[in-house]
């Protein structure tokens, strides 16, 4: 077997995240950070964070009587004058593309660091499960307001982060060989999922399907987004006490263990604050005490024993191009090296081929 490459498939993936280091929190102050859904539950725990570490952070929500309200305590808590707060309605597009003009117009350098896709809804009530009324003359449609704000909001978000991201004036393309020390400006796009983006979860199908999707998206933009320069990474977040925790839920996890938003708070921080860490997934999930066995494997402990340690980040996704995407390793291996053998001389003829069908020249 061939050994691995530096960065699988050169897509410019850093190494396997390491879960316990130390993030350097100095590394975020002057930064430009923006926010979806900042408002209220883990948007306004990044807030909350990052304002105190001295960033700028903008965050656009629905409900700016809450955002601006935040803003004016955590100004007063942090001393932080550089807290923003604009309305945002995710899924408008030109509400997303004025938020963004907005947040560019109070960065004190007149970019944008990271961007974190956190907005999202869950369903109210089943929707796609339970059909109803469709024996009616003109049957209603699903409401699928879930998928417009937790999955069109999130792909505006994105292609919005793609776009400013790489305008950032001073910054360099995401690099994980890069000094963070010398390293002043980012290109950070984070993307918020959850664990029901890999895993089922009854009675939410389409929250479930608009976080399957979000994975999705960050697997591929992973694969691409360093065109841009731009490090894309991914948090699921397990069952939180945060508003979107419904009565169901809780219900359905009675007697279960529920994980600490602190602990999702820190997982961004890991992301944002270290700009080495590129096209990384991590899962959140209930602080437990936990041992690795010499194949590497993890088991639980027993509360009452003095062994193992407390976790709650685990890496999920790590080896997708190393292990689980045989096909997608095999097959962009086999590009890559058919592109290299053809060379210039081949990526002309190619050109010069698409130059013909263009203008309508081939027969």
């Amino acid at each position: 077997m061939p050994p691995a490459a530096k960065y699988p498939l050169a897509v410019r993936q850093s190494p396997t995240f390491d879960t316990n280091a130390v993030p350097d929190e100095t590394w975020i102050r002057d930064k430009t950070i923006v926010i979806t859904g900042g408002a209220s539950g883990f948007g306004e725990g990044f807030f909350r964070k990052w304002a105190a570490d001295g960033a700028t952070v903008v965050i656009g929500d629905i409900n700016t009587q809450r955002g601006d309200q935040l803003v004016r305590e955590v100004k007063k808590e942090t001393g932080n004058p550089d807290l923003h707060s604009f309305y945002c309605d995710v899924t408008d597009w030109q509400s997303q593309v004025q938020f963004f003009k907005d947040a560019i117009n109070v960065s004190p350098h007149g970019g944008i660091d990271t961007v974190v896709a956190n907005a999202g809804i869950v369903d109210a009530a089943p929707t796609i499960e339970t059909p109803r009324g469709l024996d009616a003359l003109n049957p209603p449609p699903p409401n699928l307001a879930v998928l417009d704000v937790n999955l069109k909001g999130v792909l505006y978000t994105s292609h919005l982060a793609l776009f400013y991201l790489a305008k950032n004036p001073q910054s360099a393309p995401a690099d994980p060989d890069c000094d963070p020390a010398k390293t002043f400006r980012d290109r950070h796009l984070l993307l918020m999922s959850s664990m029901a983006g890999i895993a089922p979860i009854p009675h939410q199908t389409l929250y479930a399907t608009s976080k399957h999707a979000v994975v999705g998206l960050y697997r591929n933009l992973r694969c691409s987004s360093f065109l841009h320069g731009v490090r894309t990474n991914l948090i699921c977040p397990y069952f939180m006490d945060t508003p979107l925790f419904t009565t169901t839920a809780r219900a359905l996890l009675a007697g279960g263990s529920m994980g600490n938003a602190e602990d999702v708070v820190e997982a961004a921080t890991r992301f944002v604050a270290d700009p080495r860490v590129v096209g990384r997934a991590v899962v959140v999930g209930p602080k437990l005490k936990v041992e690795q066995d010499s194949d590497g494997q993890w088991s639980l402990v027993d509360d009452q024993e003095k062994r193992g340690e407390e976790k709650a980040i685990w890496e999920v996704y790590a080896h997708d191009f190393e292990d689980t995407e045989i096909f997608t390793r095999r097959i962009v291996g086999i590009l890559n090296r058919a592109m290299e053998m053809k060379g210039w001389s081949g990526w002309l003829k190619d050109m010069f081929a698409a130059f013909k069908y263009g203008m309508g020249w081939s027969t």
